[in-house]
C-alpha cells in the first residue's frame, strides 16, 4: 500500500493546491485524503488504478469542503477578530420597512400608486408615464409629487410607530 501511495503524494498536493488555492488547507486535504485511503484500502478495487482512486478521494473531499465553506461563510481566525468582530447586519428591520412600504403603497390612491410605480420602479420618464396613462405630463408630475409626499408621511408614521410601543 505504501509503495503505491507514497509516489503520488506530490501530485496530490499539487492538485489540492490548485483546487483550494491555499497551501496549508491543501496539505490538510491531502492528509485527510490519505487517511481515508489507508482506512478504506480494503474497499479499493483490486483491478482498479490506485492513482485515480486517490485523486477521486481528494477531489470529493475538496468539493465537500468548498460547499461547506460556501455555507458557513469566510473563516476569520479568532486572533484577527478583535473587539469589533464583523457580523451581518440584522435583516429584521429591513424586512419590516419593506412590509411597511408595501402597505403604504397599497394605501395610496390608484392614480398616485400607478405613477409612482411607473416612474420609480419601472424607471419610465415623465413623458413615457404620461403616454402610458393617457394624461398630460403636468398631471404625472403632480400625482408623483403628491404620491411621494403621502408615501413619505406614511413611512414616517410607520417608523414612529415601530419605535414607540404602548405598554399597558
Amino acid at each position: 500500500m505504501a509503495r503505491l501511495i507514497e509516489p503520488l503524494i506530490p501530485s496530490l498536493r499539487r492538485y489540492a493546491r490548485a483546487l483550494l488555492r491555499d497551501r496549508s488547507a491543501a496539505d490538510d486535504l491531502v492528509q485527510d485524503g490519505l487517511e481515508r485511503a489507508v482506512s478504506r484500502w480494503h474497499q479499493r478495487r483490486q483491478d482498479g488504478d490506485a492513482r485515480s482512486w486517490l485523486f477521486a478521494i481528494v477531489h470529493n473531499l475538496a468539493a465537500n469542503r468548498l460547499r461547506q465553506a460556501a455555507r458557513r461563510g469566510p473563516h476569520l481566525p479568532l486572533e484577527a477578530a478583535g473587539e469589533a468582530a464583523p457580523g451581518l447586519a440584522p435583516a429584521q428591520e429591513a424586512g419590516l420597512r419593506h412590509r411597511d412600504l408595501l402597505r403604504a403603497l397599497a394605501g395610496l390612491p390608484e392614480e398616485q400608486r400607478s405613477v409612482l410605480l411607473l416612474v420609480s420602479v419601472e424607471d419610465l420618464s415623465y413623458a413615457e408615464a404620461a403616454r402610458v396613462l393617457g394624461v398630460p405630463i403636468g398631471t404625472v408630475m403632480s400625482r408623483l409629487a403628491r404620491g411621494r409626499e403621502r408615501l413619505r408621511l406614511a413611512m414616517d408614521g410607520a417608523a414612529g410607530a415601530a419605535h414607540l410601543r404602548r405598554i399597558k
